[in-house]
């Protein structure tokens, strides 16, 4: 018997493109409920045509079925006076709106939240934004990259000799769209209590600035930068041996020690001229030291010394490795979208219930595939 999923009745409209929108539907969609893409009429969600590695299944991009699974697509043209007001009679029936547009888009149709609060007031209106409503950078596009760049992330990785460094996935999509989740459940189930609905607003900025939390604070009591380590930077506020450490056969990972307690347990005598307090204060020449001295045996060998101390160190894995380990495996965390007569391997939603794993292998939808069903589920016309 299959689990009835938590938010099984919900109906959501997904006015999104891209990454941060979709992520966030995708979610939705995960815990049951009925996420429906609203696309242009014939190119749809520009997201499809966002080809990594120029990888392609059907004429849609690789990314776009990972991120638009189990969802309907229904197409509107928002500057249509018919196809508006079928989007209206949906509206009001549903539960969630959201969108990704900048400031000032959906208000011009006629769908911005002062709009559609009066034909549904116990509807939750879910925004996400580049930078904000308001402000000089309100209308500049709203790219990962230049979010990382803009909110001082990118010094926050890498080394501190270096330049900065952008982190390698879209961390301030992924971020925002499940903040933007938890903003839409925490309204809904205030409007379980108090039969109101919410208006729910993020830009990728606020979320990459909370994203940083411990670093601003740091900066704003100290008003100074946080400084990287020149070599092997790990986290700019944390103290040797925090970092990564090649060896002669791959790389190792050391978290927070004790320095003399390290210096036992793989024999380095010359860690024995470091008292704990010069571990931030000598930072680098610490880790030079261990950048010498690990290099000299294998990952393996190191790992056994540390860990037989309750030290906390792990090898460093590319996905090749990670998916043969057991620790993987155990997980399940891969399932098959089956989309045309090809099979897409990609990660299921990582919450468990009571239990049970969330699978959903529904593919994403083709533009306006579900125009009809909707049309018919929802009364729209007479």
């Amino acid at each position: 018997m299959m689990m009835e999923l938590p938010l099984k009745g919900l109906t959501v409209l997904e006015f999104s493109q891209y990454l941060s929108g979709p992520s966030a539907g995708l979610r939705l969609a995960d815990l049951g409920a009925r996420v429906i893409k609203i696309e242009r009429p014939g190119k749809g969600d520009a997201g499809r045509k966002l080809a990594i590695k120029n990888l392609w299944v059907d004429d849609n991009s690789l990314l776009f079925h990972t991120i638009n699974r189990n969802k309907e697509s229904f197409t509107a043209d928002l500057k249509n006076a018919d196809d508006l007001a079928l989007l209206k009679k949906l509206i009001a029936k549903v539960d969630v709106v959201m969108h990704n547009f900048r400031p000032g888009v959906m208000e011009k149709t006629g769908l911005g939240y002062e709009d559609v609060k009066q034909i549904n007031p116990r509807l939750i209106y879910a925004v996400i934004s580049g930078y904000g409503k308001e402000g000089p950078w309100k209308n500049k596009p709203g790219q990962d990259l230049l979010l990382q760049s803009i909110t001082g992330l990118a010094f926050t990785t890498g080394n501190g000799s270096n330049g900065p460094v952008p982190f390698g996935i879209s961390i301030a999509d992924i971020l925002c769209g499940a903040q933007l989740v938890q903003g839409i459940l925490a309204a809904l189930i205030r409007r379980q209590k108090k039969n109101i609905g919410a208006l729910i607003e993020i830009s990728l900025m606020e979320s990459l600035l909370d994203f940083q939390f411990e670093l601003l604070t740091t900066y704003y009591a100290s008003h100074k930068q946080p400084q990287r380590s020149k070599v092997n930077n790990g986290h700019p506020l944390l103290s040797a041996p925090y970092g990564l450490y090649q060896t002669t056969d791959g790389y190792l990972a050391l978290a927070m020690m004790d320095i003399a307690t390290l210096a036992n347990a793989i024999g380095c005598n010359e860690l024995n001229n470091f008292l704990q307090e010069d571990a931030f204060a000598k930072r680098d020449i610490i880790k030079q030291i261990l950048v010498n001295f690990i290099a000299t045996q294998k990952t393996a060998h190191w790992l056994n010394l540390l860990q037989n101390k309750g030290l906390w160190a792990m090898e460093v894995l590319d996905w090749e490795k990670m998916l043969e380990h057991e620790a993987y495996k155990v997980l399940k965390m891969e399932q098959v979208i089956h989309a045309g007569n090809k099979k897409i391997f990609t990660t299921r939603c990582p919450i468990k219930i009571n239990g049970e794993r969330l699978y959903a292998d529904v593919p994403a939808a083709q533009v306006g595939e579900h125009n009809q069903k909707i049309i018919k589920d929802f009364s729209l016309v007479d």
